[in-house]
Order: structure tokens, then sequence, then C-alpha cells
């Protein structure tokens, strides 16, 4: 949808936001038209609009729309402390490191699991999207730890409904500021992307709805370790709840942790680790259980904590 539009503003498009109405107008989101906007490359009647100028039915609209994207490919690039924990003609079970994407996405330059996989001679399943073939579940970038991919395409088909169906046993530890009360307890809240911030995630009523189940396993004079069980798999899921709750992840500056805190500690990401990954072998339906070490960074942090009591 590149190039160069001209056309009237309808009138059903009078006096809305030029971000808001031509995001409507032309089947593209808010976010790309204003940074259009900002791009001074929105006119109407000739002069330079803003993303929040008003629109005036009847006038006309000059418009340079960006060229597309170009196709996510995956990269068969080796990736550093990647570790295969366990391997058959099906499954593909890796101990995922920290500053690794599961899979290529638009504006992402850095490594992945898929391409990781794909330098070690490892097959996937084919089914999925070309950039995410295989790909059941996902861990943030800045998050650690086990995870599954699919080798076989009947895998990848009873994995998915697996995840869907809620079957799988995902625990992870993490550590959060202050001591969560009750210390076990399940927190319910839907979550949406931020209405602010793009790259955010919050508790919203307009949310999918989000369960967390949590238990503080130790408690620190400043942050308390705990083993928490998603019934649910939305992005930053865990990270959301507790920082809604008050009690975010330590080094999660992004919802609300505090700095001084995880610069004592060492810690440059949300202390956050994929723990244990439990579900029935798509081969046999035997229930499988994988389970993760602490990488370096959080275990020193850990240590630390422990040191001060």
């Amino acid at each position: 949808m590149s190039g160069y539009r001209t056309l009237p503003i309808p009138d059903g498009l009078d006096g809305m936001r030029v971000d808001a109405g031509l995001a409507k107008l032309l089947g593209l989101s808010r976010t790309v038209v204003a940074a259009i906007a900002d791009a001074d490359d929105v006119l109407i009647d000739g002069r330079v609009a803003g993303r929040s100028d008003r629109l005036v039915a009847g006038a006309m609209l000059e418009i340079t729309l960006p060229a597309p994207p170009q196709p996510v490919t995956v990269q068969a690039i080796p990736v550093e402390g990647l570790i295969v924990i366990h391997e058959d003609d099906d499954i593909i079970v890796v101990d995922k490191p920290v500053g690794v994407a599961v899979h290529p996405s638009p504006g992402w330059t850095g490594p992945t699991v898929v391409g990781g996989l794909a330098a070690a001679g490892h097959r996937v399943a084919t089914s999925g999207a070309a950039e995410r073939q295989g790909v059941v579940h996902r861990l943030d970038v800045g998050t650690t730890g086990v995870m599954v991919v699919a080798k076989s395409e009947s895998a990848y088909s009873a994995l998915k409904h697996a995840f869907k169906e809620r079957t799988v046993d995902k625990v992870y530890h993490a550590i959060v500021q202050g001591h969560p009360d009750p210390i076990k307890g399940t927190i319910d809240a839907p979550i949406d992307r931020h209405p602010k911030h793009d790259y955010k995630f919050a508790v919203m009523n307009s949310g999918k709805p989000s369960i967390t189940h949590y238990e503080v396993m130790e408690a620190f004079r400043a942050a308390s370790l705990v083993e928490v069980h998603l019934e649910t798999g939305r992005t930053h899921q865990i990270r959301v709840h507790f920082s809604a709750l008050h009690h975010p992840c330590v080094g999660d500056l992004t919802y609300g942790a505090d700095p001084t805190l995880a610069k004592r500690l060492g810690v440059t990401r949300q202390w956050l680790h994929a723990r244990q990954l439990g579900f029935h072998h798509p081969a046999d339906g035997q229930w499988v259980s994988f389970t993760s070490e602490y990488p370096e960074d959080l275990a020193s942090a850990l240590e630390k904590l422990r040191d001060e009591g």
C-alpha cells in the first residue's frame, strides 16, 4: 500500500482527529498513521496536518504512504548459550538464554531460537507462519528458561491444542519486589495492550482473561522469590500481574521496578525464569517434564538477597 494518494475527505470523518480518521479510512493502525503525520506526509488542502489536527469533510487529502515492510525470514545464525535439553522425532526442548527472541519479527535484528536451531542443523515442523514454524509458545526476549519447539507436524498440532486447552504445566520462578499478601494466591485480571504505550501491556477491563497462580517460596528484606503457575499465557502476563499488585519483578524497569534495587543486585532485566515445563508427549501421551537451572545473572542476584537476609 506504499505510494502517494490524493482523495477528498469523506463526510463520515468530519471532525475526527487525523490519526483516528485516517486509520479508519486507510485500514492502518493509529500508530502507523501518527508516524506518517509526524513525518509531515499528511497534507489537507495543501497544508501539513499534525496527528491531532481535525479532518474537514470535502477537503483534499494528500498522503504519502510508507513502503510495505519486507517479509521476515529466518536467518540460520548460531546462538551462543542456546542449550538443547531434549530432542526426539517430535519435539525439541531448549533452554533459552537472555537476549534471544523466539522467532524473527519486524524490527528485531538480534538472535532467535528458530534461527539458532536452524544453524545447528535441527529440523522443525513446517506448520505455522514461515518465520515461526514449529513455535507453539513464546518467552520474552528478556526471559530465560525452558521451552518446547515442535519437530513433527503431528506434534505441532497436539502441542498447540494442549497450550490452548491449558493442559500444559508452565512453572516460572520470579523475584518480585516487596512481600505479596497473601503469600499464596491467584491473580485473575484481564490483560490488553497498554492504551498509551504499544510495547507494554496492562490490566484492562477490555482485555483477555488472564489467570496467574503464585506462592511465595522465600522472603527477603526487600523482595520475595515466588513460584508461578500460569493458567493462561498472555504476553508479559507475569510481569503485568505483579506490577498491578505493586510487586513488579525485580529489574523490570518497563513495569515499574526500582532501578536502585536492580543495580544493587546486578540485574539488567526482569528476574523471571521459565523453570519447568510439563506436558503430554505428542507421540504417546506420556507425561514429560523438563527443568531449567537459573542462569548466572539471576542466581547471583538471588545469592545477594540471601546474604542481605
